[in-house]
């Protein structure tokens, strides 16, 4: 059964050994439902993007998991991947949406509901707002209430991503306020038991969450 709120992995900010990371990117994906991973190697060579491309794709595609690029609509276009993620910094979002066609282009809102409007205006597949929690993967310039996804559900149609210092511990309230997607990095790659461990605790967590929404 597909949840109404689903996992949105992203990769570590950096891959030093892609085949180790393969594995461990095929043991997270047999944890249980996952919807997205987000390649995000920020500041890497062109040549390093489009190696984890190649590597990854064919794992997260062969679970129809899809595979969106962080920042890079311009490799993006190139490469074999569903889609891309821009910040609020990055490529213009009718520029992006130029040279992706009818693949995914999801957009950085940060806190703001304006920012999340004109995207979903001009036409962006998904809006992401956070950071929810504290978070060592990236500079989260805001924080972000689960207030901000219930409103959004109640009012818009276009998904919405939470993001930020999302954990199996803390999940369920953001799947209740109304998250279309839990978008997690370091509660999947630095889980205990295991990355298989956090998908399975991250679904569970999300399935409590939607018995509450209900």
């Amino acid at each position: 059964m597909t949840l109404a709120c689903r996992l949105y992995l992203i990769t570590p900010p950096s891959l030093a050994d892609l085949t180790a990371f393969g594995r461990q990117l095929a043991k997270a994906l047999e944890g249980g439902d996952v919807a997205a991973l987000q390649i995000r190697l920020k500041d890497a060579p062109d040549d390093v993007i489009a190696a984890a491309v190649e590597t990854l794709s064919p794992i997260a595609q062969a679970h129809d998991v899809a595979v969106i690029l962080n920042d890079r609509p311009d490799l993006a276009a190139r490469l074999p991947v569903d889609g891309v993620h821009v910040g609020q910094s990055d490529m213009a979002l009718k520029d992006a949406r130029k040279l992706m066609g009818q693949r995914m282009v999801g957009v950085t809102c940060h806190d703001s509901r304006h920012l999340a409007m004109e995207a979903s205006e001009a036409g962006a597949d998904y809006v992401a707002f956070g950071a929810f929690f504290p978070t060592t993967t990236k500079d989260a310039p805001t924080i972000a209430e689960p207030e901000i996804l219930a409103i959004w559900q109640e009012t818009m149609e276009t998904p919405c991503v939470a993001i930020g210092g999302i954990t199996a511990a803390n999940a369920a309230p953001l799947a209740t306020a109304g998250a279309d997607f839990l978008a997690v990095s370091a509660g999947v790659w630095a889980y205990p038991e295991g990355p298989d461990a956090a998908v399975a605790a991250l679904n569970g967590a999300i399935a409590k969450g939607l018995a509450e929404r209900e």
